[in-house]
């Protein structure tokens, strides 16, 4: 950034004031005069420091919080004349306050997007006097150089960052943000100051600093396209809309797994996906209810990785969510203003967002969409496009959603979850370790050998015995309950073509020895289809008939003895094609 003639003109002129004159000018705002205040006394200032801390580093780290204190606290100076030993007093109290603190580590650059290295400090986003020190840390960057002009431009430009960052908050909150956190009042002092409660003063200082962690994370975005547009990689670019939204299957993961590799050159059918990533055997059921998140409640990064690797990708994942107690809210039975845009600007914005969108940028750029959780509804969709000049994501999902997404609303659905997952690179594989692979996946989860990160949920075999329970307790949601049938038989179908197509296309010799293995399970799982079919004539989606009408509970209790059984056979076969291939 080059400086302007009037900058040269204003610091030329800054150099022949005395210090009271710069004082009074930077209390009515004028930065450029605080700036040349800093310029003239820094070297000492830090010369203050490091005779308290000995350490170059913690020094120069002191030096930059009192310099922020000082710009935000100029008007409390009475007298003008004592800028230097004012400014002294709060070297000195920060010094103190940071050696009480014990051995510091060292942070990293404030970039926004850039990652943290091991030795460094993790900035906590909880804590205002970390976030000031993570803006801060810039100001090292020209502190051996003090007379390039643009120290100083940087410098204000610091200051305005940080004065944009708390004029997110009221006149009240910030007087008590700036109270407890800058002149090290405790919360029982504070309240005597304001004459409130001091559980009024923890409430405020609560939401503050949620309200600084939300206005932060929209500065980092910000600043994010505001790089790329420096960089001149700022653009708009829009994939063609991937074939895989036509898919009809209720399975939407398996969808946008499917999609994802659409444009790798990577040829494989979707019913092939459904059983390489194992989709096709999974069967998760929430007890009682039978909620409709069932089917979606599996560790997403863990499943959709290892599903996406044994098809022949590594992958990245960005993965940010709120602790749930339980099951999510069901979209198709809450108010549909809930789903809508202004819903969404209401909710908190996503910390990891700016790690997110550049993850999304770098993959478009090469050409291949983004799996993304809860774009519209709570299910997997893609994002094939973007568009930086409007901040917008172009996304849909094969629910019939497609449409544009702000950039800051990315994360902010009914589930408040931000996941998108992207292909990094290709690995090499093999059919016979494909399906080697694909049997592992599928006995672990029948066995409920799966890691979940959820314990509300029941997986694999043992879901059938929850399920018929659910049954004869006559306490299910009916909505729930036929989504979850829904996938379960489309998983199935799909198990049925997966084997049928191994069956006739892998014609090499390897697999003549599991081939009748192969061909009795797409017979069987057919079977299974078949069964599930029943119970959703019985059950159809989404009104969900009447599950809990006794008649109807038996019925279904009948049908799903029948498919635990057939599940059972199934496993069999699995042990046995799996210690076939292992000779």
């Amino acid at each position: 950034m080059k400086p302007t003639m009037f900058n040269q003109q204003s610091r030329q002129e800054n150099q022949g004031e005395q210090d009271e004159v710069l004082v009074e000018r930077a209390k009515t705002g004028d930065r450029e005069a605080f700036g040349e205040l800093v310029r003239r006394h820094r070297a000492k200032v830090y010369g203050y420091a490091r005779s308290y801390t000995q350490e170059s580093f913690l020094a120069e780290d002191i030096v930059q919080d009192a310099l922020i204190r000082a710009f935000l606290h100029l008007g409390k100076l009475s007298d003008s004349r004592r800028f230097l030993p004012w400014l002294h007093r709060i070297v000195r109290n920060q010094a103190f306050t940071r050696l009480s603190k014990g051995p510091q580590k060292r942070e990293q650059v404030f970039t926004g997007m850039q990652r943290e290295e091991p030795e460094m400090e993790a900035t906590d986003w909880e804590d205002l006097d970390s976030i000031l020190r993570r803006l801060g840390r810039s100001w090292s960057q020209a502190s051996d150089n003090l007379t390039n002009p643009e120290d100083v431009l940087m410098r204000r430009e610091l200051l305005q960052t940080i004065m944009d960052l708390l004029g997110c908050l009221n006149a009240r909150e910030r007087k008590i943000v700036e109270s407890h956190f800058f002149d090290h009042l405790s919360p029982a002092e504070i309240a005597g100051l304001f004459q409130i409660s001091q559980g009024n003063v923890y409430q405020i200082l609560s939401r503050s600093r949620r309200k600084l962690i939300q206005e932060k994370t929209r500065v980092v975005v910000d600043q994010y396209v505001n790089s790329r547009k420096e960089a001149g990689t700022m653009k708009k670019v829009i994939l063609d809309k991937p074939a895989a939204l036509r898919q009809p299957t209720w399975v939407t993961c398996a969808m946008a797994l499917y999609g994802m590799i659409e444009n790798t050159g990577k040829k494989m059918s979707f019913p092939m996906v459904m059983g390489v990533s194992g989709h096709a055997f999974r069967l998760t059921v929430v007890p009682d209810g039978i909620h409709i998140a069932g089917p979606t409640m599996f560790d997403f990064t863990k499943v959709l990785q290892q599903g996406l690797r044994n098809i022949g990708f590594e992958s990245n994942v960005i993965n940010e969510g709120k602790a749930a107690d339980g099951p999510a809210l069901n979209a198709n039975l809450v108010d549909p203003a809930l789903l809508s845009a202004s819903a969404r600007k209401k909710r908190e914005i996503a910390q990891s967002l700016p790690e997110a969108l550049e993850l999304i940028h770098r993959s478009i750029d090469r050409g291949h969409p983004v799996l993304a959780w809860d774009l519209f509804i709570p299910e997997f969709g893609l994002i094939y496009g973007y568009d930086d000049e409007q901040k917008l994501l172009h996304a849909a999902d094969n629910c019939g959603h497609d449409q544009t997404i702000a950039y800051e609303d990315l994360g902010r659905g009914l589930i408040e979850e931000l996941f998108v997952l992207s292909i990094r690179e290709p690995i090499q594989t093999d059919q016979h370790s494909m399906l080697k692979e694909a049997i592992h996946i599928a006995l672990h989860h029948y066995r409920e050998q799966e890691d979940s990160n959820c314990d509300e949920v029941v997986n694999g075999l043992a879901a059938y015995t929850a399920w018929k329970e659910a049954y004869e307790k006559g306490g299910i949601e009916p909505n729930g309950n036929s989504y979850t049938t829904a996938v379960a038989l489309d998983a199935r179908r799909n198990a049925a073509l997966f084997w049928g197509e191994i069956a006739d296309t892998w014609t090499d010799s390897t697999f003549d020895s599991v081939r009748p293995f192969i061909r009795e399970a797409a017979a069987l799982y057919e079977k299974i289809a078949e069964q599930f079919a029943e119970l959703s004539r019985l059950f159809p989606f989404p009104a969900g008939g009447e599950p809990n009408n006794p008649i109807n509970g038996q019925q279904a209790i009948d049908i799903l003895q029948s498919i635990e059984q057939l599940e059972k056979e199934a496993v069999v076969l699995l042990e046995q094609m799996l210690e076939t291939l292992s000779v």
